[in-house]
């Protein structure tokens, strides 16, 4: 293994960094990962592109493409209920797609039901100083990160715009200092409430617990969170998705509407959870021409100066 001067860690062939032969994949902790359980071993990948066992978060990073880099930047959380990570359908489907809009993309695999809540709003919170403190090298406004999440992935993009500023975020790291507030926000399909009608258990048991204390359970429900400092926010859900109710959607962007917050919500009606970028699903399957618009619209495809 070949140790980098920034802590980035790098298994060669021969004489060949493997790096060379794919993304850059940077570690979220070079000093240490908080409250470390090595005794889980690494992180694991199957077949299918899904990460379990996330016990060494990470950023990989997908270029813009090189005729048109505008210096946006998007970090890119994957769903799976804070189970497992859809890191091939819902991150570096995603980031290929950006690519081609002139945004750098950083895929983030973030911790999960092996270390529970505060773990997952701290390595996102972290991936946000990360890519700011360094937007010089990746050719990036440092104006201009936002973050994009689907189904639980979408909870905690949702977490990184209303908690960005909370001390469960800190570590005492000298990154502390930088700001760690999304520029804009993502959201597809994403898991919001915590408890009612709309709750998505699962995500909430990996999450928090069999029996969650009442404050986290507060504290973990986004739309109870917003305020008129929370970026704005782009939200995409259907009708027929019957994992997780289209009313998260509706939730938040009821709060946001509340604070004043620039908000643009489509809701579709074709379109299972997890849909990604599949076609056949009617106008659902033109979500990404509706996101390009909104992008468009708020100048982040404009080229930065």
């Amino acid at each position: 293994m070949t140790q980098l001067a920034a802590g980035l860690v790098l298994t060669t062939f021969g004489s060949l960094p493997a790096a060379a032969a794919g993304p850059l994949v940077l570690p979220l902790w070079p000093e240490g990962v908080p409250g470390a359980k090595p005794e889980l071993g690494p992180n694991r990948v199957d077949d299918e592109g899904r990460t379990t066992n996330i016990t060494e978060p990470t950023l990989t990073v997908y270029p813009a493409a090189v005729d048109r880099p505008n210096g946006t930047a998007v970090i890119i959380c994957p769903g799976g209920g804070y189970v497992r990570q859809s890191t091939r359908r819902e991150g570096e489907q995603y980031a290929h797609w950006l690519s081609t809009l002139g945004i750098t993309s950083f895929v983030l695999s973030y911790r999960q039901l092996e270390f529970g809540h505060p773990a997952p709003l701290r390595d996102v919170l972290r991936a946000v100083r990360l890519v700011r403190s360094q937007a010089a090298r990746f050719k990036v406004n440092p104006d201009r990160i936002g973050v994009m999440g689907s189904s639980a992935g979408g909870h905690l993009a949702a977490t990184a715009g209303t908690l960005f500023d909370h001390p469960l975020g800190r570590t005492g790291a000298q990154l502390d200092a930088v700001s760690a507030r999304p520029d804009f926000l993502m959201l597809m399909y994403p898991v919001i409430a915590m408890e009612g009608p709309a709750l998505h258990a699962g995500s909430r048991k990996a999450l928090l617990g069999a029996s969650p204390k009442a404050a986290d359970v507060e504290l973990m429900s986004p739309e109870r969170q917003v305020t008129a400092q929370t970026p704005p926010t782009l939200l995409i859900h259907t009708q027929a998705d019957q994992a997780v109710p289209v009313e998260n959607s509706i939730l938040l962007y009821q709060a946001l509407t509340r604070a004043k917050v620039p908000a643009e919500m489509y809701l579709f009606e074709q379109g299972s959870h997890g849909m990604g970028m599949r076609d056949g699903l009617g106008t659902a399957s033109v979500w990404p021409r509706r996101a390009e618009e909104w992008l468009k619209m708020r100048g982040l495809l404009d080229r930065a100066r």
